[in-house]
């Protein structure tokens, strides 16, 4: 079985062609800077040499049909019929309440998609681009919604519920709803897997650290706690976004200020953050270099981010009643060892520590405590493409 994965994104389109039970992708491409003059192509099939073109791409939907044409290009393509894809199956952002799992793409279910743009304008309607135009692209062709929200439905109403008025839930849907949900999950799994033991009785908390980044309290394979809310702006240090402010601040600027929401959205989803703090980069890697070349502003952007990862795993511990497992995963989890080296350093409370030599050559396993410290590639085009097989089995 051959699963189209699309992520589709503000300015970009990622792409997968992904066989499910062999867990290996036959062909992966992106592309960037949708809408703008700097459009291009990235994309590798296996075995061959990547390809990189600049192309005017100006919109989403132009976005899909050249990804879709990549796919069936005579000399770099990957497939000679479209009829070799059997499925395919979407990042989305937001379900809200209403879904829970994965699911086969329907009409009622693209309303709902719809429904749910209020709450993620920037995400679900490019979503949507990607479900409509596969449908024009690869008639019949069953397609599934997989959900950034999903996993964390199974909160309890203590986690996921602000301290306003309840109209505010119950009229507004304001609530947390955590994101980066597929890629909790998957690497939960994955842990699991790699402790040999059942994934009903561990506690881990899983730390998603990219640009984006966020921590969840995963309790039997269920995820109880997240660090991202009603928005992914909440929670840990990010790239450019601020995490956890005290709400007056909004205020202060807006009335201090003079600042138009507009301005403070900009400022706290693009304009804080590592960037914000270290003035140099939202790169953890160049951050880290500066740091170490005794820039000061990019070693207290770093302080920051880790101080902020070690008050959520604490606070995480606390709520399960323990810990089994800390999973680092993300761009910056898998691949800085002197993040989770900073991180660890202080949890030796929670039975972590931390092998120097394994953490050194990102080994799967870097922990020699009781409690166990893993490193996990997080895939999600695979999670993508496990669970519209999964859907498509359970039809």
């Amino acid at each position: 079985m051959n699963v189209l994965v699309l992520n589709c994104g503000s300015s970009s389109v990622k792409f997968q062609l992904v066989n499910p039970a062999g867990k290996r992708a036959l062909a992966k491409g992106i592309i960037e800077e949708i809408g703008s003059h700097n459009a291009f192509l990235t994309c590798q099939v296996n075995g061959r040499d990547e390809i990189k073109k600049a192309l005017e791409v100006p919109d989403h939907d132009a976005a899909i049909r050249l990804a879709h044409s990549t796919l069936l290009h005579p000399e770099y393509g990957v497939i000679s019929d479209p009829s070799e894809i059997d499925a395919v199956g979407h990042r989305v952002v937001h379900a809200g309440e209403e879904l829970t799992d994965s699911v086969l793409v329907t009409d009622d279910v693209i309303e709902i998609i719809r429904s749910c743009i209020k709450f993620a304008p920037l995400h679900n309607p490019h979503n949507l681009c990607g479900i409509e135009m596969a449908m024009e692209l690869l008639p019949g062709i069953p397609q599934v919604a997989v959900f950034d929200t999903a996993f964390h439905q199974q909160m309890p109403p203590e986690a996921y519920m602000y301290a306003l008025p309840l109209t505010a839930y119950t009229e507004l849907g304001i609530r947390r709803y955590g994101f980066h949900g597929t890629s909790h999950g998957f690497v939960a799994a994955a842990a699991a897997k790699e402790l040999d033991r059942p994934l009903e009785e561990l506690r881990m908390i899983t730390c998603h650290l990219g640009n984006g980044a966020s921590a969840a309290a995963v309790k039997g394979g269920i995820s109880v706690e997240t660090s991202m809310g009603f928005t992914p702006l909440e929670g840990l240090v990010m790239g450019t976004r601020s995490g956890d402010i005290d709400p007056a601040v909004v205020l202060y600027l807006i009335e201090h200020e003079g600042l138009g929401s507009d301005e403070v959205n900009t400022l706290l989803n693009k304009q804080s953050g590592l960037l914000g703090l270290s003035g140099v980069s939202n790169d953890m890697r160049e951050i880290l270099t500066q740091a170490e070349q005794g820039n000061e502003d990019a070693a207290l952007a770093v302080d920051v981010f880790c101080h902020r990862i070690l008050k959520y795993v604490g606070s995480y511990a606390a709520v399960m009643g323990g810990l089994d497992a800390l999973v680092f995963t993300g761009g910056i989890g898998e691949n800085s060892p002197r993040i989770r080296e900073k991180v660890c350093a202080r949890l030796a409370f929670l039975g972590i520590t931390l092998s120097e030599a394994e953490n050194q050559r990102n080994a799967t396993s870097i922990g020699s405590g009781p409690t166990a410290v893993l490193v996990i590639n997080t895939n999600e085009e695979l999670a993508i493409a496990q669970d519209t097989r999964r859907i498509l089995r359970e039809i």
